[in-house]
């Protein structure tokens, strides 16, 4: 389930955020706790609470003393902005580079990207439009 690459507190902070993207968490509602995170993920409760905690530092989640963890006004919006900019800039500014290496214009890039299927699906179906 967890990645070798990366420390585990780090991948259920991200976890959490992707729930709160796709809305599994919306902003005021209450996230697990750290303690039902280290049961249903097998983990030790400090890394629970660390992953937990990074998301309290960053403002995503708030802390209701004696209450628990709740998704922090805004925090939605806030961590789309910054998951765009980091797409912007880890994938689209790499692939326009590359479009200009081998000569593609930006109606050439658009038609490839249109036409694309997503990894994995077969021809005959359809793309998704997640």
């Amino acid at each position: 389930m967890f990645e070798d690459s990366r420390p585990i507190f780090q991948q259920i902070a991200e976890g959490i955020v992707d729930d709160i993207l796709r809305g599994r968490y919306a902003e005021g509602e209450q996230v697990p706790s750290t303690n039902e995170l280290a049961a249903y993920l097998r983990i030790n409760p400090a890394t629970a609470g660390k992953g937990l905690g990074l998301l309290v530092d960053q403002g995503i989640l708030v802390k209701r003393r004696g209450i628990g963890m709740f998704v922090a006004e805004g925090a939605i919006e806030r961590v789309a902005a910054e998951r765009r900019h980091r797409f912007t800039t880890d994938f689209i500014e790499p692939l326009l580079a590359e479009a200009r290496t081998i000569g593609l214009d930006r109606e050439a890039l658009i038609r490839l990207i249109a036409n694309a299927q997503p990894s994995g699906a077969s021809d005959s179906a359809p793309p998704t439009t997640d």
